[in-house]
């Protein structure tokens, strides 16, 4: 239902820009801006294809050197912080764990996998509980959904992609503030999930 409304939006948006250019005398402005987009857009995809080779190819040769594991095995306790009623050794954990590492270097085209793995372990292990399948969201898949979106970076390698392909001058400039502005959220989804968890336990 909610994607039918945006695409009946965007289609509304589409229509009375092309009605208004056509009223106020703009159309040729309009098409030719299209066109430049459509050039921007394909400039881009190519850009952040290869960033995204580059770092996801990355991602994978420190998997393979055993990294990923060690970085996995060191963010272990916060998981058991965060997820204290998902069994030691079940393999969402490992999934969930992988998920907040490629966040955390801002490889999120590496973190994508992981989340869905985890989403799916998560609702196994929900459906082991109730012996039932609700289709209702388990406290841990909100918990993971909340962290994931508000995931600390530490190099927002997206962002950095978009201001190098639209000519900024220092495309890592944007290091700090978003590692500050990262942390601050984590912080608080960490602590809005702590007190979700606590009242759901009453």
């Amino acid at each position: 239902m909610i994607e039918y409304m945006m695409n009946y939006i965007w289609a509304a948006m589409i229509i009375i820009g092309i009605l208004y250019a056509a009223v106020t005398g703009n159309l040729e402005a309009v098409t030719s801006a299209a066109i430049d987009s459509s050039k921007d857009a394909v400039s881009l995809c190519i850009t952040m294809l290869g960033i995204m080779s580059l770092w996801v190819g990355l991602m994978e040769v420190a998997r393979e050197c055993g990294l990923v594991q060690k970085l996995t095995r060191g963010i272990d306790p916060f998981v058991s912080y965060m997820f204290p009623k998902i069994p030691k050794g079940h393999k969402a954990r490992e999934y969930i764990a992988t998920n907040m590492v490629a966040n955390i270097l801002g490889l999120g085209w590496a973190a994508t996998p992981a989340g869905i793995k985890a989403m799916e372990s998560l609702g196994d292990l929900e459906k082991e509980r109730t012996k039932t399948c609700s289709g209702i969201a388990s406290d841990e898949m909100c918990t993971f959904l909340i962290i994931n979106i508000s995931s600390l970076q530490l190099i927002p390698v997206n962002i950095i992609a978009y201001r190098s392909q639209y000519g900024s001058v220092n495309p890592t400039a944007i290091i700090g503030p978003g590692l500050v502005a990262t942390t601050i959220g984590t912080l608080v989804a960490i602590v809005f999930c702590k007190i979700l968890q606590k009242k759901s336990s009453l």
